[in-house]
């Protein structure tokens, strides 16, 4: 009886995030209610307040839901290059491709500053984002592809890059068009941390 309530439980939470990820993208934070999301929903205003406390604790947990996605389609496509800085230029390419995608613009990179206030979305993007980067790095100084550093404040400066990017693409008339100027730039900016092969 407890398991078949836990599982109505995860499916009524799961069906109110996936729910709530559609018109946070369609129409935005501000113009999407609770009580749209419940009716869409299926479900009560009470079930999704037994759920989420209020309306931007459901956005923070779309969210966080985003950038575990993202973390894991930029983990695996770097984990396709054959040394350090090829598996952090392959992240940022596939970043890049996560920039494309609507629920990611608006959500991520457009409104998720804002609605969570910048303390908040600092640290859901040190746990997800930035640490990959952070990772990508201080293997790039392990090998001796980047000079020896602190592994921190070159992270900060690419991690902002990369964020930046992902906004110019979010912003864009022709995401594609510039999710391929972004890309370029990326490319070149790792390419001049590379110390000449000795």
């Amino acid at each position: 009886m407890t398991s078949r309530k836990a599982e109505q439980s995860d499916a009524t939470r799961s069906t109110l995030l996936s729910v709530a990820r559609g018109l946070f993208t369609e129409h935005g934070y501000a113009t999407t209610s609770t009580n749209e999301i419940a009716d869409r929903a299926g479900v009560t205003r009470g079930a999704l307040y037994h759920h989420f406390a209020a309306k931007d604790d459901l956005f923070r947990a779309v969210f966080e839901q985003l950038e575990a996605e993202i973390a894991e389609q930029v983990a695996r496509a770097a984990l396709a290059g054959s040394d350090p800085l090829e598996q952090l230029r392959l992240g940022c390419r596939a970043f890049l491709d996560a920039c494309l995608d609507p629920a990611v613009q608006r959500i991520v990179l457009l409104e998720g500053p804002g609605v969570l206030g910048w303390d908040t979305w600092q640290e859901i993007e040190e746990r997800y984002g930035y640490g990959l980067v952070a990772t990508g790095v201080e293997a790039a100084i392990t090998a001796g592809m980047f000079e020896q550093q602190p592994v921190e404040p070159l992270a900060h400066v690419l991690f902002g890059a990369l964020a930046q990017a992902g906004l110019v693409v979010a912003r864009a008339d022709d995401p594609g068009a510039a999710r391929t100027q972004m890309e370029a730039a990326t490319d070149r900016l790792l390419d001049g941390l590379r110390l000449p092969s000795t």
